[in-house]
C-alpha cells in the first residue's frame, strides 16, 4: 500500500450523517419545488392556449410560489455547505 500525504484539513473532514442527511433532504425538497414550478408553468401555457386565462393566472401563481420555496431551500443549502466547510477549517 502506498503512503499518501494529506495536503489539507478538508480531506480529513467527516460529515456527520445528520448533517449530510439534511443536505440530501434539502436538495430533494428544492428539486421537488422546481419540478412543481415547471409543471405549473406548462399548465399556465396550456390554459392560455385554450383561452382559459383565469386558470392560467392560478397556475402562474402556483409556479411563482413553488419557485420561491425552491429558492429558499437553495439558500438554506448554501448555508449548510458554508457552515460545514468552515467547521473543517
Amino acid at each position: 500500500m502506498k503512503n499518501t500525504a494529506i495536503s489539507t484539513s478538508r480531506e480529513l473532514q467527516i460529515i456527520p450523517k445528520t448533517d449530510n442527511q439534511k443536505r440530501i433532504d434539502n436538495h430533494k425538497k428544492t428539486a421537488t419545488h422546481f419540478a412543481a414550478a415547471s409543471k405549473s408553468h406548462l399548465d399556465a401555457a396550456k390554459h392560455h392556449e385554450n383561452e382559459n386565462h383565469e386558470k392560467a393566472e392560478k397556475s402562474t401563481v402556483e409556479a411563482y410560489d413553488h419557485s420561491r420555496l425552491a429558492n429558499e431551500a437553495q439558500k438554506l443549502d448554501i448555508k449548510l455547505h458554508t457552515l460545514i466547510s468552515h467547521v473543517a477549517l
